[in-house]
């Protein structure tokens, strides 16, 4: 199975498992569910009642319910229904939104924040949620020796400390994403921080967990003292995990589940002919990619990364390989659903002249090793092979290894120089540069490490200035596409299906299944 926290934000300082400018302040008590509705527009008027079966791929014997050390599709889940954090993200547009904290407002220069926190919430067991809980939570993720999925991001703050009844984080440089970071799944705030018990999933979430079998099931009942109402709309939710598509299929299809997750583009159409099953399609962030590392030869020549980057048919492998699930992409790791995406970049073609251009300008004349596996991503073999037919066409011999899927995470990516990768999305443009483009960052697959742009990326980061802050991107988007080594054909939609009677679902351009809020956002029409 795909390594899931490469896709669902994980820092790079981990193993491998806003944009806002000023005060914020959307939804008091009053007010609060009906800033969050405005970001989740439901068609028709929720009802409520039933329960919900999600059948899903991404659960493992080896899942605990620590969330500092959730990973994959399940457990994202889960911590969902059970857990909120301290902010969320709007659907749409992928802005902070209120949650556990009511507003916050930065120091001018980004470096100091300060929440407002809601004291009106209790714990599943009955003990009032303060400020001490959250001061506690942040705290354990922060310590080297929790191994914590969100550690990478919370290295950056120095402390964590209470004021004056208000949560203030000081930061050791400016972050104008630092709400968009607190969204992170991991980060689910529990009672005395989850410090004496961090596996046990006691919330302020909409369900309560009744019971957990690891790489099994989970069960859940609504929490009836829930401190919002706009979610949580079925009585009781059932994870069951299965990993083989073919059963995740059949028991959509004959009505055992009401939703399924991670559908190949290939059985798309089998679905369809399902009388009572719809196929969801939501646009994300992650992306299919080939990366070459620009510290090694024969990737150190920039003319030889160009003539790879214009030999590539892109839309050959929308088409074809995602079966017209995606967009195309444009060799740098952003596409429109990030906040202050860059614009007017010329989408760079399909070229066989171009890619003979500067291959011959590069030097280069012998066959070019190619790793890939459907370990990268589903379909990244027959991607490599269509590559290799479009790169002949320009003079260029890719010699394709499909490698083992056990073992590609470690012995492949980030490795070797020139192989098949997916990436999912981030929050923030900024936490996507800084995972794998700054010189520092662990996971820099393509060796991209330049000064410059390294300067560039921390001074868009303390940037309150929108517009300021978009020219940077910009800039830093351009240097990426020209001359790193990211080959980036296209970004994936998620797929999805459920049983025509589940309403509700709302597209989030955060990630897959909602945001990992599935659970809590549908509803039964019958």
């Amino acid at each position: 199975m795909r390594d899931f926290t490469r896709d669902f934000g994980i820092s790079a300082d981990v193993n491998r498992r806003g944009f806002l400018g000023g005060t914020v302040a959307l939804g008091l008590a009053a007010t609060f569910g009906g800033t969050m509705a405005a970001g989740r527009a439901q068609a028709q008027e929720p009802k409520r009642g039933g329960h919900l079966k999600l059948g899903l791929k991404g659960g493992a014997a080896t899942d605990t319910l620590d969330p500092a050390t959730y990973s994959a599709s399940v457990l994202f889940v889960i911590g969902h229904l059970w857990g909120d954090t301290l902010v969320e993200s709007d659907p749409k547009t992928g802005a902070p939104l209120p949650s556990i904290a009511i507003s916050w407002e930065p120091s001018a220069d980004a470096s100091v924040w300060t929440f407002k926190i809601r004291d009106d919430i209790s714990f599943h067991d009955g003990r009032k949620m303060t400020v001490a809980d959250v001061i506690a939570t942040l705290k354990r993720h922060s310590d080297e020796g929790s191994k914590s999925g969100a550690l990478g991001l919370m290295r950056s703050i120095k402390t964590i400390e209470e004021k004056g009844g208000d949560l203030v984080l000081t930061l050791s440089e400016g972050n104008a994403d630092l709400p968009l970071l607190l969204t992170d799944y991991h980060l689910i705030i529990q009672p005395g921080g989850g410090v004496e018990k961090p596996d046990s999933p006691i919330g302020t979430g909409p369900y309560k967990l009744t019971n957990f079998e690891a790489g099994i099931r989970a069960t859940f009942e609504k929490n009836a003292d829930d401190w919002r109402s706009d979610r949580g709309f079925v009585d009781s939710v059932e994870i069951i995990v299965m990993n083989d598509a073919t059963a995740r299929i059949a028991a959509l299809s004959s009505g055992q589940v009401h939703f399924i997750n991670n559908i190949d583009p290939k059985t798309v159409p089998l679905l369809k002919r399902a009388p009572n099953v719809e196929i969801i399609r939501n646009a994300g962030k992650g992306f299919y990619s080939f990366l070459m590392h620009c510290d090694t030869a024969p990737f150190d020549n920039n003319d030889l990364r160009l003539a790879l980057k214009y030999s590539i048919d892109r839309q050959a492998i929308l088409d074809r390989v995602l079966g017209g699930f995606g967009t195309l992409g444009n060799d740098y790791p952003v596409n429109g659903n990030y906040a202050l995406a860059p614009e007017g970049i010329e989408q760079r073609a399909y070229d066989p002249d171009k890619a003979a251009f500067h291959y011959k300008k590069s030097g280069h004349d012998r066959p070019i090793l190619l790793r890939t596996s459907d370990a990268a991503f589903a379909g990244a073999v027959d991607a490599a092979v269509l590559y290799q037919e479009s790169a002949r066409k320009a003079g260029i011999t890719l010699d394709v290894r499909r490698e083992p899927e056990d073992g590609y995470w470690t012995n492949v990516w980030n490795v070797q120089p020139f192989c098949a990768s997916y990436w999912g999305g981030r929050p923030t443009q900024d936490s996507r540069y800084s995972t794998s483009y700054l010189s520092t960052a662990e996971w820099n697959d393509t060796r991209f490490k330049r000064e410059d742009f390294d300067k560039i990326l921390l001074q868009a980061r303390s940037e309150l200035d929108d517009a300021k802050r978009k020219e940077l991107y910009h800039t830093m988007a351009v240097m990426v596409r020209d001359e790193g080594g990211l080959i980036l054909p296209v970004f994936n939609d998620y797929i999805m299906a459920a049983s025509k009677t589940l309403k509700g679902f709302v597209e989030d351009i955060g990630n897959d299944m909602s945001n990992g809020y599935i659970g809590s956002r549908v509803w039964f029409d019958a």
